[in-house]
């Protein structure tokens, strides 16, 4: 086997210093080793002395160093909140879409971000997934400052956004790989983790097919697969029931369920309100680019149903006004 050259700091080890003068070659060498000695003796000193809160640090810093196969599970000494929003603002064209909004997310839960259309909802997925920059405001994903530090912050997602944009002319065993490289795997774990996720979704017959002929159903369980492959601790999806199936619907939910219990946390859009309140343990009522309402389930939709607390709360009437011209007889 070829042995690496040694590097520039390694050879110096290794070379002794040079003499001082009126000094032999020998005694130089054994002042090197004195030296070294005295060195190791005092980096013990300083290692036994080193606060507890140093110590502490340094643990976290390597825990989080350390690839993760599965969600991470939450533990005493992190954030309990997964996602933190403050004061976050988005406009276009001087409209606000997303007004000042404050959102906390605990750790391995399910939230669910309701609305009517043009609430907002898209907007505020995308900025917290990175794929727009508030104008204004905070956002933290697990103690992580995104707009400080956004590569930090998106290591720790996945994303499924709205308008599912992917290089379609791949199979879907070519793209689940594709996704899980870039997210760093290895070739076997990508392999692996993309058969599995097919099994999961029910699309195991049809990764070898390209992505393009893919119904949009389809499309949406390869992309939420792509979103998991790295198993990160925060889904953000956007609509991710829209156009699936009920019986699809259902292995889609199982899955998410099985990913939460172990850690994980989602935070989801959605139009269905009896599916919201099957699956989420928190929600936000988001109209005109503001939270009107948020709490748990119970707390928000109080002694109505979720879906009549949601009209309520974004003013829409349940009467169809004018149109009398479609009731008359075009004879």
């Amino acid at each position: 086997m070829r042995e690496e050259p040694a590097s520039d700091a390694e050879v110096a080890d290794l070379v002794p210093a040079p003499p001082k003068p009126a000094e032999t070659a020998g005694d130089a060498a054994r002042r090197l080793e004195d030296d070294r000695v005295a060195e190791a003796s005092s980096d013990a000193d300083d290692a036994s002395e080193a606060p507890a809160d140093d110590a502490a640090e340094i643990d976290a810093a390597e825990t989080d160093a350390a690839p993760s196969g599965a969600p991470h599970a939450v533990s005493e000494s992190e954030p309990a909140l997964a996602l933190e929003l403050r004061g976050v603002v988005k406009t276009y064209r001087g409209e606000p879409a997303v007004a000042g909004i404050d959102l906390s997310v605990p750790a391995g839960s399910f939230y669910g971000l309701v609305g009517p259309n043009g609430a907002g909802k898209t907007t505020t997925l995308s900025m917290i997934s990175g794929l727009l920059r508030a104008d204004r405001g905070e956002i933290r994903v697990f103690g992580e400052d995104a707009r400080a530090n956004p590569r930090a912050a998106k290591r720790l997602m996945g994303v499924l956004p709205d308008r599912m944009r992917t290089f379609d002319r791949l199979s879907g065993r070519q793209l689940l790989h594709y996704v899980g490289s870039l997210r760093g795997l290895s070739a076997r774990s990508a392999r692996e983790r993309a058969n599995e996720l097919a099994e999961a979704f029910d699309l195991a017959p049809a990764l070898g097919r390209a992505v393009s002929d893919y119904s949009t159903g389809m499309t949406k369980k390869l992309m939420l697969a792509c979103a998991m492959i790295h198993a990160p601790r925060l889904l953000v999806l956007d609509e991710p029931f829209e156009s699936v199936d009920p019986i699809s619907s259902q292995k889609l939910l199982d899955v998410l369920r099985t990913y939460v219990a172990g850690g994980g946390t989602v935070i989801l859009s959605g139009h269905s309100m009896s599916l919201i309140e099957r699956m989420c343990s928190r929600i936000s009522v988001l109209v005109t680019g503001q939270v009107l309402a948020e709490g748990t389930v119970d707390e928000v939709r109080g002694e109505m149903t979720l879906e009549q607390r949601f009209i309520d709360l974004s003013g829409s009437g349940t009467e169809g006004g004018g149109l009398e011209w479609l009731h008359t007889s075009s004879a």
